[in-house]
């Protein structure tokens, strides 16, 4: 680091300063989600007691996410990130303009997606929990709802991937690496 806090790369050239947003329980909960929805997807009709288990620890990543979402750091917390839906469709409007304001937290679009994927996944987990069940297993709507709510939530994942991708381009800042150092560049 420089005297002016500039950071020095590899090549020696100075990059901007950056700072702690995503904390550790942020990015583990993102992460392992990732990997066991992942692994929940590819077991969900070939390896059922896998699968099960993985649906499990879903569960316990929800329950920990939900209540880091009021106790946690300051970028972890809804607060920081519930906007009106007229921010929110205002935000998408721009950013497909490439002229959308920098957040160092999530942005409206991120913001709503993340509840979006919370909902979709706690409906999953509900319906696969019924599943198992004596009173709903075997009943036709609660696999169908299971299934659909899988197939939305594959979409929402793409829009998710499609909205990063394109605020790391409008930004020019690597919005995954920052998901996995915790790191921003600063304003």
């Amino acid at each position: 680091m420089t005297m002016d806090g500039m950071n020095m790369d590899a090549a020696g050239a100075c990059s901007p300063p950056k700072i702690r947003v995503w904390d550790p329980v942020v990015r583990m909960f993102h992460w392992g989600l990732v990997g066991l929805f992942a692994f929940s997807y590819m077991t969900g009709d070939e390896w059922k007691q896998a699968h099960i288990l993985s649906g499990y620890a879903i569960v316990g990543l929800l329950l920990v996410r939900v209540i880091w979402g009021f106790v946690g750091s300051h970028h972890a917390r809804f607060s920081s990130f519930i906007y009106h839906p007229v921010t929110t469709l205002g935000f998408v409007r721009d950013s497909l303009a490439m002229r959308a304001k920098r957040y160092i937290g999530h942005n409206p679009a991120g913001g709503a997606m993340v509840f979006a994927l919370l909902v979709a996944i706690s409906g999953i987990a509900a319906t696969g929990y019924m599943m198992t069940t004596d009173a709903y297993w075997g009943v036709e709507w609660v696999e169908e709802a299971h299934e659909l709510l899988v197939n939305f939530t594959l979409c929402l994942i793409g829009l998710h991937i499609a909205g990063v991708l394109l605020a790391s381009i409008e930004h020019r800042e690597n919005l995954v690496r920052a998901m996995v150092t915790g790191r921003k560049r600063a304003d």
